[in-house]
């Protein structure tokens, strides 16, 4: 089997499982038992993908989507099959990854291609097996296990935006600025705009799901999905409410560091002016005239530090009490 097929087997009515190969998989499906078959594929190649379509008689178009990453979320309908497209997303060496998930559902068989950074599905197919009753629902159930899981792995990233926002509170607030805090924030909106074009459209596909109709998702697996589709539009709301925090996070950051500009201003223009009262009396009496009654008075230095003095002390309690030093 080739290394890009993470799984393949075939599911009895009773929920049974039972290892088969990819050229076993015509046979399963020539018997009517209420079997299906779930293959799991990562990053596979045209080959495996072109052994699949002659299996399950996917179209032609989805297998070509399926060939590629980088596709826009979307659910298309082929007959009595269904090909969807979803973004996931990652956390790896502390930095979210984001990855595609294209599924092929149909009466018999449910395939998931992955691409990019996205969680195997082991552990959705492990929960249906851990609950064969309702696993007996056939194909939709293993489609609910694998959005469910898509949808909760977005939950641990939101909480890990939350906790970076609340961690850069403290330096929004620093009494200096510090250019980093503003990376930071940026670099956060962005990743979270990317986690939202991720989560956005797959508010609508699950919502289209819950109103397919046929034998494809019988009523109770669409219960199911309408619970996978409120997860994921409370996912969505509290990114656009951290998307709203970050934004008045920035605004606030750049308020804060124009204030402390403007402080440091004010205070540079009061000891300005404290510097210029002394300056302008020694550059008046430093100009080389003969005639200044003022230089021959005995009490002339004195009387001149005095006012100068004098001066400083009334200007300094001036800007004291305008709060400018």
């Amino acid at each position: 089997m080739p290394d890009s097929v993470v799984n393949c087997a075939a599911y009895d009515r009773n929920g049974e499982r039972r290892d088969i190969t990819l050229d076993a998989i015509s046979d399963v499906l020539e018997v009517d038992d209420g079997s299906f078959v779930w293959v799991g594929l990562y990053e596979p190649g045209e080959g495996v993908l072109d052994k699949l379509q002659e299996e399950f008689g996917l179209h032609d178009l989805a297998v070509e989507d399926a060939h590629h990453a980088h596709q826009r979320p979307k659910i298309e309908t082929y007959g009595q099959s269904l090909f969807i497209a979803l973004h996931t997303a990652q956390t790896i060496d502390s930095h979210i990854r984001f990855g595609e998930t294209h599924v092929f559902v149909g009466p018999r068989y449910l395939v998931t291609v992955r691409h990019g950074a996205s969680s195997s599905y082991t552990a959705a197919r492990a929960r249906m097996e851990r609950e064969p009753e309702l696993l007996r629902h056939g194909p939709g159930a293993a489609l609910y296990a694998v959005l469910d899981m898509v949808v909760d792995n977005f939950l641990p990233i939101v909480d890990e935006f939350s906790n970076a926002l609340n961690a850069l509170e403290q330096d929004i607030f620093a009494e200096e600025f510090r250019k980093g805090t503003v990376q930071k924030l940026y670099d956060l909106k962005r990743e979270l705009t990317r986690l939202r074009m991720a989560v956005a459209p797959l508010q609508d596909i699950l919502g289209q799901l819950t109103r397919v109709r046929g034998g494809l998702l019988d009523e109770e697996i669409q219960l199911y999905i309408r619970d996978v589709h409120d997860h994921a539009v409370r996912i969505n709301e509290s990114t656009d409410t951290l998307r709203e925090m970050l934004t008045a996070a920035v605004s606030v950051n750049l308020s804060l560091v124009t204030v402390r500009q403007g402080e440091t201003v004010k205070r540079l223009g009061a000891w300005a002016a404290l510097l210029a009262a002394p300056t302008l009396v020694a550059s008046w009496y430093g100009m080389n005239f003969v005639h200044m009654p003022e230089l021959h008075g005995r009490w002339s230095y004195a009387v001149l530090v005095g006012v100068v003095g004098t001066v400083c002390i009334v200007l300094y309690r001036m800007f004291k009490r305008a709060r400018w030093l």
